[in-house]
C-alpha cells in the first residue's frame, strides 16, 4: 500500500473493517489531499533513511514484539476497563508501523480493536507491509466524524507534538471520540531518565537530532480539562524494555543493538563500529535509567538469568506518564 494513497488506505480499512467505512468523512479526506497538493511540507523524522529520517532502524528494532509488550498491554487494559463508549475502536495516533496493533494480535488481545494511525508515509507503508492496516492522518487534524470511535491513544512519541499544537490534537480527540469514550495520553516527565536519555544520547548521536520538550504534570492534565475530558487520572505507568539472550553478555548487547536502532544512534556506529556501539549505548543506558524505587531489582537496568531454560532477560526500567480521561456521556456538538 502506497504511504500516500490515503484515499486507498480507507478503503481498504473498511473492507478489514466494514464499519470504519461510515467512520472516515470523506470530506476531510478531501481537505487533507488539497492540504497535501498545495505542498504542506511536514518534517519527518520517521522518513527513510534516504529522506534524512530514522525510519527504517526504527521499523527494525519493531521487529521484536515483546521489548515493549509490557507497557501496551497495561495501556490496553485502560480502554478495556474505562471506556464506557459503544464502540470498542481505539485510534492509535502515533501508530507508526504499527507496534501496538502487533503486540495485541501476537497476545490474542480483540479489544480494543486498535486502528494504526500516522502522519509519516514511511511509516504507514511499513504497516501494510507487515499486514497491518494503517491511515495517514496529522494527530492534530484526524479524518474521522466527531463522536464516531470508542477511544483515542496518542503513546510513544507524544513529545514529538509541537508544544503549540498540543491542544489541538487533545481537542481533535474529544472531538472523534464518542460520549463515554477514553482519551489516554502517554509520555515522559520532562527531567526523568526518559527525558535525559534523549537529551544526552538521542540529541547527540542520531541524524534527526531530538530538540522535543517533554511533559509537565500541570501541562499534562491542562490539556485534557481543556479539551473537555472529565474523571481525568493522571497515573505513572512501568513501561520497561525487555530483551532476551542465551548469555548475559549477549542479552547485554541486544539492549544495545536495539537501542542503536530504535533511536537511530547513526553517530555512535560511525564512532565506535556496530558491535561497540551496542556496547557503549547498553552503557549509557545503565548510567541514565535509574529510579528511586522501592524495589532494587527494578530501579536499574538489571540483568536475570530465566528460571526456566537457558537464557538471560535484560530489562531497563521506564517510568511513563500517563493522563486518561473521558469524554463526557453527552451529545457534543460537532
Amino acid at each position: 500500500m502506497n504511504g500516500q494513497d490515503i484515499r486507498g488506505q480507507a478503503d481498504a480499512l473498511a473492507e478489514r473493517y466494514p464499519d470504519l467505512r461510515d467512520r472516515v468523512d470523506p470530506s476531510r479526506v478531501e481537505r487533507l489531499l488539497g492540504e497535501a497538493a498545495k505542498d504542506a511540507v511536514h518534517r519527518d523524522d520517521f522518513g527513510s533513511s534516504a529522506e534524512g529520517g530514522r525510519g527504517q532502524s526504527y521499523v527494525a528494532a519493531q521487529r521484536s514484539t515483546h521489548t515493549r509488550a509490557h507497557g501496551i498491554n497495561q495501556l490496553a487494559r485502560l480502554f478495556t476497563e474505562r471506556s464506557r463508549a459503544q464502540s470498542d475502536v481505539v485510534l492509535d495516533l502515533l501508530g507508526g508501523d504499527g507496534l501496538v496493533a502487533r503486540v495485541l494480535e501476537s497476545t490474542g488481545t480483540t479489544a480494543p480493536r486498535v486502528i494504526t494511525c500516522d502522519a509519516s508515509p514511511f511509516m504507514v507503508e511499513a504497516a501494510w507491509a507487515q499486514g497491518i492496516p494503517a491511515l495517514l492522518q496529522r494527530a492534530e487534524s484526524l479524518l474521522f466524524h466527531t463522536g464516531s470511535v470508542g477511544g483515542v491513544l496518542l503513546a510513544y512519541g507524544t513529545h514529538h507534538i509541537p508544544e503549540a499544537d498540543r491542544q489541538r490534537v487533545a481537542d481533535e480527540a474529544f472531538r472523534v471520540i464518542e460520549p463515554g469514550g477514553v482519551f489516554v495520553l502517554h509520555d515522559f516527565l520532562a527531567g526523568s531518565p526518559v527525558d535525559t536519555w534523549f537529551t544526552k544520547v538521542v540529541d547527540v548521536y542520531a541524524a534527526t537530532g531530538h530538540d522535543h520538550p517533554h511533559f509537565q504534570l500541570e501541562e499534562t492534565e491542562s490539556l485534557l480539562t481543556s479539551a473537555g475530558f472529565t474523571d481525568v487520572e493522571l497515573l505513572s505507568l512501568d513501561d520497561p524494555f525487555v530483551v532476551k539472550g542465551p548469555t548475559r553478555e549477549q542479552a547485554e548487547l541486544e539492549l544495545g543493538r536495539y537501542l542503536v536502532d530504535m533511536y537511530g544512534l547513526v553517530a555512535l556506529v560511525d564512532e565506535y563500529g556496530p558491535e561497540d556501539a551496542a556496547r557503549r549505548a547498553f552503557e549509557l543506558a545503565c548510567d541514565i535509567f535509574q529510579y528511586e524505587r522501592p524495589e532494587p531489582a527494578r530501579s536499574a537496568v538489571c540483568a536475570e538469568p530465566d528460571t526456566v531454560g537457558d537464557q538471560w532477560t535484560v530489562t531497563m526500567p521506564r517510568e511513563a506518564l500517563v493522563a486518561v480521561g473521558r469524554r463526557p456521556p453527552r451529545d457534543v456538538a460537532a
